[in-house]
């Protein structure tokens, strides 16, 4: 936190708005020499000024956040291990540490540690990752589909249950090897598969996914234009995740009601942090979204009982 005098020398806007960005990155309260000197409204007007995150009426409401959740996609980028750019896209880091810290005030029950474009075929920063977080989180990893079965079974000992495919970004196994290989890993150890894919591409692999005996598509698909397949696959048993709201091209609310009405053990929770190359990051507000639309009770399958049964955690 920025120290300041009793003397009337201004902060820089600069790096006050970065000190306010960080502050609700971490998740802290705006509270101390900050909000003492310009006020809480002020100070939240120069964060909409001066920082790239969108401001809430209300910044932290954490005590809101009543229901427990399984934070089912977020990533973890820890620069002591292989980290690459994609498309030119270079990440901060954001620690297994920095998680935490983020989402300490939350009823958290678990999560899943996804392996982004980034990091491509590593499995040392995941396996680094699970050991810190422990045995509530889980890890979805991307592989080769040459990988042994014996480094497989390693790899689930340490929490892994899922493969995921990125067809957006890149950095994972080619989408040709996806049906084979989708069905290897869940008849050797039960793992699932999950795609990061628009969904304006899922028709064309909609008979293969139908088929699939688990499979889950980040982010609510991305886009309105492939909606109605998503809600067809949805139908049909494909899970999908309820994350990175600020990545849609549409309304989250009526999606969501659409979807759980196609299926109520279709969607899963998930904050998406740190939230990398998305137009609006994850905000605590995405949560309660998710609850008035849906209401407690159906809230609770999204936030953490479908996500539960779906990765099979360790712990619970």
């Amino acid at each position: 936190m920025i120290a300041h005098s009793a003397g009337k020398s201004e902060l820089e806007p600069e790096k006050l708005g970065k000190t306010l960005r960080h502050q609700v990155f971490l998740g802290l309260d705006l509270a101390g020499p900050i909000v003492e000197r310009f006020g809480r409204s002020e100070a939240i007007e120069r964060l909409k000024r001066f920082s790239a995150i969108p401001a809430e009426p209300n910044l932290m409401r954490r005590n809101s956040l009543k229901q427990k959740y399984f934070d089912c996609h977020f990533h973890i980028i820890d620069k002591n291990f292989p980290v690459v750019a994609n498309q030119g896209f270079m990440p901060d880091a954001f620690t297994s540490e920095d998680y935490l810290e983020r989402v300490k005030a939350i009823d958290l029950c678990g999560g899943a540690v996804v392996s982004g474009s980034f990091q491509e075929l590593d499995q040392t920063y995941l396996f680094h990752a699970l050991k810190v977080l422990g045995p509530t989180f889980v890890g979805v990893t991307q592989v080769p589909q040459a990988v042994s079965d014996q480094e497989l079974r390693e790899l689930d000992s340490a929490g892994v249950r899922a493969v995921r495919f990125n067809v957006k970004r890149g950095g994972s196994e080619d989408i040709r090897h996806l049906e084979k290989f989708a069905q290897r890993v869940h008849q050797l150890l039960r793992w699932h598969t999950e795609l990061y894919v628009d969904s304006t591409e899922l028709a064309g692999l909609f008979d293969t996914l139908a088929s699939l005996p688990a499979v889950s598509i980040d982010h609510l698909g991305l886009s309105k234009a492939g909606f109605p397949t998503l809600l067809k696959l949805a139908e049909k048993g494909v899970h999908v995740k309820a994350t990175g709201f600020g990545r849609v091209d549409f309304d989250v609310r009526p999606a969501l009601t659409e979807l759980y009405a196609a299926n109520p053990k279709a969607l899963m929770f998930g904050t998406d942090l740190p939230s990398t190359r998305a137009p609006r990051p994850y905000l605590d507000s995405d949560y309660d979204l998710v609850l008035e639309t849906l209401g407690e009770e159906r809230a609770a399958n999204v936030f953490y009982k479908n996500a539960i049964e779906f990765y099979r955690p360790k712990k619970t």
